[in-house]
């Protein structure tokens, strides 16, 4: 069974035994566009743009680029800058990572982070709309509003796509429309796609925490070699 799948079984499983403690049932409905949750980063306006030095990776993603639960050494993207420095590539990876970060909060946060020159981006977000319930053509308009906005500010910028998968439990007919979301954006955009950031490790016990959600140490090796996949070429057509 491919992992993907048994990513989607497992992922099921956690949210059936969170949903029988009697919780929030918002989830299960989709949410319009004005109603997504609140970005945790929205005070990041307020603050000074980032400072990158030299050429930049950025890394917009939630608590799977952030690095949920392990050291932030331990992340994919710091295991991805290890990877451009023994390259001697002049490339700094900026983990923009945000845990409980929605597609609608990285399109409030992306001016902001666009403050500086970015070369390229991996734009890993959507997640939590699919755990949310989030309508699937509200997380595709964001994602592409994301990707116009960092089109605009750099035409030349590399933008990396990493898909991510939902469980069944809000139905099959969603299940496979929020998959399709990201080779749609891929096509419509030219952009190259990871299909399943998290093949390899979704559904496997033991490169999970706990929560059968967030990959650990071990797990987030397998997502650097995935993500590296991807990255490599850019790097290499950028050269």
């Amino acid at each position: 069974m491919k992992t993907g799948m048994l990513y989607l079984l497992f992922l099921s499983g956690v949210l059936l035994l969170a949903g029988c403690g009697g919780g929030d049932t918002e989830t299960s409905q989709p949410e319009p566009a004005e109603e997504v949750a609140a970005s945790p980063s929205e005070a990041a306006s307020e603050e000074p743009a980032p400072a990158y030095d030299g050429k930049t990776i950025l890394m917009l993603g939630d608590s799977i680029t952030a690095g949920f639960g392990i050291d932030p050494e331990q992340a994919f993207p710091a295991l991805v800058q290890e990877k451009v420095d023994s390259l001697g590539l002049e490339y700094t990876v900026i983990n923009a990572g945000l845990s409980g970060e929605t597609s609608a909060g990285g399109l409030r946060r992306i001016d902001w982070l666009l403050r500086q020159p970015v070369d390229i981006m991996l734009l890993e977000l959507g997640g939590n709309d699919g755990l949310r319930g989030t309508s699937v053509e509200v997380t595709k308009s964001n994602l592409q509003a994301i990707i116009d906005k960092a089109k605009e500010a750099n035409p030349e910028m590399q933008i990396l796509l990493a898909g991510m998968q939902v469980p069944t439990n809000l139905g099959q007919e969603y299940t496979r429309d929020f998959r399709e979301v990201y080779p749609e954006l891929a096509r419509e955009n030219d952009l190259p796609l990871i299909p399943f950031i998290l093949e390899g490790v979704g559904g496997i016990p033991e490169l999970n925490l706990p929560d059968q959600i967030h990959p650990t140490a071990e797990g987030h090796k397998i997502v650097a070699e995935t993500v590296w996949e991807g990255l490599r070429p850019l790097l290499d057509a950028a050269e």
